[in-house]
């Protein structure tokens, strides 16, 4: 039997983690496209690419809300995840069930003061999001590609937010990044139930037997980020965007060291949650984000 659902009203903070809000995180990649075209000094793109970031969180919490309700029975048979408000009853689902319209009804509203193509975008992600709740992230592979796919997709609502071109090359270095990232992620999870003595993730098409694939597929995508990256700063586009380019060869060194942290990290079994999530906590992760900054601007 499940836990039982409280009569009461539940207390805003379980409906707050219900939300995800730290996943928000992701989110702030619909900024990238502003920054990448140098025009993040504009207040009215700036509060235009805030607007998409508002409208993509409230979809994403949407979805989450969504993939908690239809995961709520092998929730409660997670370790970890029978916590979730849902799965532990401190949220009723009636709520859960109320609050996914509502969320992204809010999101959608948002996306109107934005251009049509952000709508139709954030529409798209929402209905891939459920379509992956409800059956792709049970299919092996295709459910990390759906989570590379999803990242990208921020970075073309956050480029048609502010009216911007996005760069082929900047889409190419976030799928394979984004890839190794969603490997990464699963390559924890099947560690995690290495320790608690399973065989096959619940829910999940993953097994132990494939922890070393994971790791090898992950790493090389992570790897080919890199690879595209030092392309894309020998392409005539950051000619034109830097005058001393030579100086983002940095990025490349900064990117490999990141990347092999994150896996190392991953091995050891030292990441617990979210890898971009993750790098929001981790020290490292800001020195080399704040290097990263440094050296853009110095080749500015």
């Amino acid at each position: 039997m499940g836990p039982v659902e409280s009569p009461h009203r539940p207390r805003p903070t379980e409906v707050l983690r219900a939300l995800r809000l730290h996943q928000w995180l992701k989110n702030l990649l619909v900024f990238a496209p502003l920054v990448a075209a140098h025009r993040a000094t504009d207040p009215h793109l700036l509060a235009a690419a805030f607007v998409a970031f508002l409208a993509f969180g409230l979809c994403a919490s949407s979805g989450y809300v969504a993939n908690d309700l239809l995961d709520v029975r092998s929730d409660r048979l997670h370790p970890l995840k029978r916590n979730r408000p849902l799965a532990a009853g401190t949220l009723p689902l009636s709520w859960g069930v109320a609050l996914v319209p509502c969320l992204l009804l809010a999101a959608i509203g948002l996306s109107l003061l934005l251009p049509p193509v952000v709508t139709a975008l954030l529409a798209g992600y929402f209905v891939v999001s459920l379509v992956y709740s409800a059956w792709l992230k049970r299919v092996l592979l295709v459910d990390v590609l759906v989570l590379a796919g999803l990242y990208t997709v921020r970075l073309h609502a956050g480029a048609a937010a502010v009216q911007v071109e996005l760069s082929f090359w900047l889409s190419a270095l976030s799928m394979f990044l984004f890839l190794s990232l969603a490997m990464v992620k699963r390559y924890s999870e099947v560690l995690e139930l290495r320790a608690l003595g399973g065989e096959e993730a619940q829910g999940r098409p993953y097994r132990l037997v494939d922890v070393d694939a994971l790791m090898s597929l992950g790493a090389a995508s992570g790897y080919l980020s890199v690879l595209v990256l030092a392309l894309y700063i020998n392409s005539e586009r950051v000619r034109d965007l830097y005058s001393r380019p030579e100086v983002i060869w940095t990025l490349c060194p900064l990117l490999l060291y990141w990347v092999s942290r994150i896996w190392l990290l991953a091995r050891r079994g030292e990441l617990h949650c979210d890898p971009l999530v993750f790098a929001c906590r981790d020290p490292a992760s800001w020195v080399v984000a704040a290097l990263g900054m440094a050296v853009s601007f110095l080749a500015t």
